[in-house]
Parts: structure tokens; C-alpha cells; sequence
């Protein structure tokens, strides 16, 4: 048996070049997450339990000039005692390539249920949160936020 070693031509080669460079461009447009991503994690982190609106103020620029800072403060409303506090905070952007941003974990011994991060967005999209109670309520909130340069390869 004979190994054959193969050589490229010049044209073999600009082509497969060519078809790496539209790969890399086109791939992460076409793997965004959607808010049907967003709500099958958000049914596999809480199955049917419902989500009532507030307790979350949610502080994110309307217009983001650049999408890779994006500035997000969370603050949830709660005593934080032993017997009432909030147990986590989960982020979830639609059209990132990955649905879920962040999670924060608070303890009564956090004293306050609030958190900043800077994140990057891709595009246009809604930015959902949810605060898990210590009783296991849910409370949601969702903003939007126009990107003007994306930051996630756009």
C-alpha cells in the first residue's frame, strides 16, 4: 500500500480559504438564540410554575451605542430576612448566541437583592429576568434594548 500525499492547487486553495472566511462570518448570525430559546430554558429551569410581573427594576440603556458594553443593574425588592428573600436572578437575552446572560445567587446574608455586569449584545432584543423567591415564587421583568453596533460578531 502507497501513501499518497496531496498538494493543493492555487485555486483548491483560495476556494477553501474563501469557504472558511464566509463560515466564520455567517455562523454566528445564524445561531442566535430566540424567545422560543429564552422560554424552553426558562420551562426547563421552572417547569409550569407561573411568573407574575414585579418586584424587579431592571436598569438597561434603551439605545446601546455599542453592543460590548452594555451596562445592566438588577435590583429585586425584598426584606432578605431568613424567611423571605430572594434565592436567585437569572438573565436571559433573545438574541444573543447563548439565551442565558447571567445568574446571581443571593443568601439573607446578601442584605440586598442587587447586582451590575456589563454584557454584550448582539442585536436588538429583549432582555428578560427572573427573580426565584425563597417560597418559590417567580417574578419577571423584560426591557428591550436597540443595539446600534453589535457586539457578539456583529
Amino acid at each position: 500500500m502507497q501513501l499518497r500525499s496531496w498538494t493543493p492547487s492555487r485555486r483548491e486553495t483560495m476556494g477553501l480559504g474563501l469557504a472558511a472566511m464566509l463560515a466564520a462570518t455567517l455562523a454566528p448570525r445564524l445561531v442566535m438564540a430566540t424567545e422560543e430559546a429564552v422560554a424552553a430554558e426558562l420551562k426547563k429551569l421552572y417547569g409550569d410554575t407561573p411568573m407574575a410581573p414585579g418586584k424587579i427594576k431592571l436598569d438597561l440603556p434603551e439605545i446601546a451605542e455599542n453592543g460590548l458594553v452594555v451596562p445592566l443593574n438588577v435590583d429585586v425588592e425584598s426584606p432578605m430576612t431568613d424567611g423571605d428573600y430572594v434565592k436567585a436572578v437569572h438573565v436571559f437575552a433573545d438574541g444573543n448566541p447563548l439565551p442565558q446572560v447571567v445568574t446571581y445567587k443571593f443568601t439573607p446574608q446578601s442584605g440586598k437583592a442587587a447586582a451590575s455586569v456589563r454584557m454584550r449584545l448582539a442585536q436588538t432584543q429583549n432582555v428578560v429576568a427572573v427573580a426565584e423567591m425563597s417560597n418559590g415564587t417567580l417574578y419577571t421583568a423584560k426591557a428591550q434594548v436597540k443595539v446600534t453596533i453589535g457586539g457578539c460578531g456583529g
